[in-house]
């Protein structure tokens, strides 16, 4: 059964590999698994077809057969569960990586969102000023909590798993602010989450979608 994805025709980061589709895509190159990818507009998330498969209009989408699915945490954690490449053996150290992916998610990712959203949605706002060192400050602070956790290893928990892919997807959202840099530790362990085969194929096929056109504007 061939796999198939959606994800932005046009993504708003230009193709910088920051949209959530590219962690779907690298979770199917770490796993083996080939994969069409179709592309939406802005427009056509928001129509039936696509509500059906995402109710709340956004991407990326999976089809599989009869499955379809929503959410990138769970998707990766479908294929993950499914296939061998992202998760230990050992019952224990897979349930370790779950929970590192949730922790990517829940508790690493929002301070992060919140960043982009103080800048970018609310910058024009007459307390955006005082706000934004206050949301910069919970970030640091939680960078400085996984530095520690991270220490001198290459991966959070032994082998790299969907734990560390989360991850170091979600710590890419900081690198256009500069606060990723200000922790070399982790730095340098997104670094190795990009120098992964799999991650550099994924992002070819995100930037080869984005590179085709010049953007608008």
């Amino acid at each position: 059964m061939t796999i198939t994805i959606t994800a932005f025709e046009r993504s708003p980061d230009g193709g910088k590999g920051l949209a959530r589709d590219t962690r779907l895509r690298w979770a199917l190159e770490e796993t083996g698994q080939a994969y069409e990818a179709r592309l939406v507009s802005f427009a056509a998330m928001k129509e039936p077809a696509h509500l059906r498969l995402q109710p709340f209009g956004q991407i990326p989408t999976y089809e599989e057969g009869d499955l379809a699915l929503f959410e990138t945490g769970a998707i990766v954690l479908h294929l993950a569960q499914s296939h061998p490449g992202l998760l230990p053996g050992d019952a224990n150290a897979r349930a370790r990586a779950i929970a590192w992916m949730f922790a990517a998610l829940n508790t690493v990712e929002p301070p992060i969102l919140d960043l982009v959203v103080a800048k970018f949605q609310e910058g024009d706002r007459p307390w955006a000023k005082e706000r934004l060192p206050l949301v910069e400050d919970r970030i640091r602070h939680r960078l400085v909590q996984l530095a520690a956790r991270l220490g001198d290893a290459d991966w959070l928990d032994g082998a790299f798993s969907a734990g560390d892919l989360m991850m170091v997807s979600v710590l890419l959202r900081l690198r256009p602010s500069g606060i990723l840099d200000e922790f070399p530790r982790l730095a340098a362990y997104v670094a190795r989450g990009e120098a992964r085969p799999a991650y550099q194929r994924a992002f070819a096929a995100q930037w080869a979608v984005n590179a085709a056109k010049p953007q608008a504007g």
